[in-house]
């Protein structure tokens, strides 16, 4: 982490959005924040490496506050449950726990931390309000947890948390967090926000997935090959975020794990939880941190500033090329028929043409067609066409006979499914 700020003589300010475009996509990259946000991410991992939820370390009071805090907000939900109802998705009773909570977050957060850090306040109120979903869409996803990570970023950059809580921060907090999320998802039936279907690691979370890859990474005897399945997942839930969240996918989707969960039952099959840290590292940089569509929403201040980035942290994924045109339309999700990671039409270092053009011309006569009765391709001799007795016609080939031992389709419910097992959990 960086220097701490001194609270008293900081200017902060109420975050708020600041990309409204894609091309500032690219600034966001090249921003102070996003070397802030993905060390801090990276910290907190460190410190948690081969250790358990369940182990015993140090909470400090400040953390214990912040978890209080957490479950208050639980409690608000016990007591305003959800009504009855025939959607799917959106329970209406969210929009009253999330109107009472932004009442009384303001009140909490002066309470919660002592008088010296009532300054930022104005900074830190934001974020945590953007921490647990949408009142219009009731949905909630990456965008959010985003949020919290961010805000308890700025609880250590004030000082309010110090180096010696990022293990019960990685460990308890945010177990907290990530409980309080899916209880909410769960009680108000929230929508998956932006959700790209069997595209995505998960349709709610991102970043416990990486916070248990750091924890299994060291001394650990289970393998990534135990993945999809849910009998480990429920032994293993207590320990590690990542069979939390496992569980919790096992718990709330049903069907064959392959095809609910793909990402999930390709990365299963990487060798060591090193591979899959890192690699879920890159995936988050692809997949989430430059997308306009979950970007956009990201709320930014004094303390994770847009402006440029004086130091350049050593982050899986730096290796990368850089990206191509932006396309004039962000999409939230793969196109249809590309796998995640695949370049844009048109993209620098793209085999596929501009969208909407045709490709260039091969033909030695110049036009965007090869010549009748040659081949595409310039200097090849013209193939001649096959001619009958009159020099015109092609002979007429017999027809087979249809054979009389006519074999039935096979039933697409017995049909085997082709799961394509990738070794690397995105491309860097």
């Amino acid at each position: 982490m960086e220097t701490i700020l001194e609270v008293e003589k900081y200017d902060f300010l109420p975050a708020a959005k600041k990309i409204t475009s894609a091309a500032a996509i690219q600034e966001w990259e090249a921003s102070h924040a996003y070397q802030l946000y993905l060390g801090f991410i990276m910290s907190i991992s460190e410190n948690i490496v081969g250790k358990k939820l369940t182990d015993e370390v140090p909470v400090s009071e400040n953390c214990n506050r912040i978890i209080d805090l957490l479950n208050t907000f639980k409690n608000y939900s016990l007591e305003l449950p959800p009504v009855e109802m025939q959607a799917r998705y959106g329970n209406p009773a969210y929009r009253d726990w999330l109107e009472k909570l932004e009442n009384s977050v303001e009140d909490l957060l002066e309470t919660t931390l002592p008088q010296e850090y009532h300054p930022a306040i104005q900074e830190l109120m934001p974020y945590l309000l953007d921490s647990f979903g949408n009142w219009t869409r009731i949905d909630y996803g990456t965008g959010h947890e985003m949020a919290f990570v961010m805000f308890v970023c700025c609880l250590f950059k004030i000082g309010f948390l110090t180096e010696a809580d990022k293990a019960a921060v990685g460990l308890k907090l945010f177990d907290a967090y990530f409980d309080l999320a899916r209880h909410l998802q769960q009680s108000y039936r929230m929508e998956p926000a932006g959700s790209m279907g069997v595209w995505n690691l998960d349709d709610y979370q991102f970043v416990a997935f990486i916070f248990g890859a750091a924890q299994l990474s060291k001394n650990s005897r289970v393998k990534p090959k135990s993945i999809p399945d849910p009998e480990i997942a429920d032994l293993l839930k207590k320990d590690f975020h990542f069979y939390k969240c496992l569980a919790y996918i096992h718990q709330v989707k049903t069907g064959p794990f392959h095809e609910h969960s793909n990402q999930l039952w390709n990365i299963s099959g990487v060798q060591l939880w090193t591979k899959v840290y890192t690699g879920l590292i890159k995936m988050y940089r692809a997949e989430v941190l430059c997308k306009f569509p979950v970007i956009q929403h990201t709320l930014f201040g004094a303390i994770f500033s847009l402006d440029a980035a004086k130091v350049k942290l050593d982050i899986p994924g730096n290796d990368r090329p850089p990206a191509g045109p932006r396309m004039p339309v962000p999409m939230a999700g793969p196109i249809p028929g590309m796998m995640p990671g695949m370049m844009m039409p048109g993209a620098a270092g793209s085999m596929l043409p501009p969208m909407g053009r045709m490709p260039p011309p091969t033909s030695a006569v110049g036009g965007t067609m090869p010549s009748i009765g040659r081949m595409p391709g310039a200097g090849k001799a013209p193939i001649p066409l096959i001619t009958g007795a009159a020099g015109i016609n092609p002979p007429t080939l017999p027809l087979p006979k249809p054979s009389t031992d006519v074999t039935p389709p096979r039933s697409v419910d017995n049909a085997s499914p082709t799961v394509v097992h990738n070794q690397e959990t995105s491309e860097g």
